[in-house]
């Protein structure tokens, strides 16, 4: 009896390790979505800007999206502000708009607060791009934008948000076209971004 309890111990407590390790906060043992509310559209969600403004992501309705957990302190925070200032110069006229959402639940990767974040990405990254209030991506306080991001698009082992700069890509009818790694670099996604700016 002693043994069968011990197996069953050792089962629960790897089991609460992969879901802690991998943050698979909304997903259920056999891959499924935890039931909660969902807005039926990326454009039924409110946000805050930076400066704690009330934002509408309907006021993006139309255009192509790339929506990107941000930290100032990343090992990938140089290469991925410098290119996606690129991308933004090279296409935000022609419908692309690059939404930045600072999160610090990564190795305490964005500790400012938003006036010192709003300084830090205008000042020493020079992104031009909207860049909004600090959020979580995971975890029961995780903001409803990125509920349903992770809704549409589950990454490689289940929902959650692995890392700093992972990249969502939305289309001009607000469907969430593809989810990147943190690795993928901006530049990598260009096509991407080039096919659903065509896209009718």
């Amino acid at each position: 009896m002693n043994s069968i309890f011990q197996i069953w111990a050792l089962v629960a407590l790897f089991l609460a390790f992969v879901l802690v390790f991998l943050n698979l906060d909304s997903v259920s043992l056999f891959g499924k979505l935890a039931e909660e509310d969902l807005p039926n559209s990326i454009y039924e969600i409110n946000v805050k800007d930076i400066k704690g403004n009330d934002v509408s992501l309907s006021a993006y309705e139309g255009k192509v999206l790339l929506i990107v957990n941000v930290a100032s302190k990343c090992g990938l925070t140089h290469s991925n502000y410098k290119e996606m200032n690129v991308l933004y110069e090279k296409y935000r006229e022609k419908g692309f708009e690059i939404l930045a959402f600072p999160c610090n639940q990564f190795a305490g990767q964005e500790p400012g607060s938003n006036e010192e974040i709003k300084e830090t990405v205008c000042s020493r990254f020079k992104a031009e791009f909207p860049i909004f209030e600090k959020i979580n991506v995971n975890g029961k306080n995780t903001t409803p934008l990125y509920k349903y991001l992770k809704s549409q698009k589950a990454g490689f082992l289940g929902s959650g948000i692995k890392w700093n700069f992972t990249k969502f890509l939305v289309g001009k009818n607000g469907a969430v076209v593809r989810r990147y790694s943190p690795n993928t670099l901006p530049s990598k996604i260009e096509s991407d971004i080039q096919k659903q700016l065509k896209a009718s």
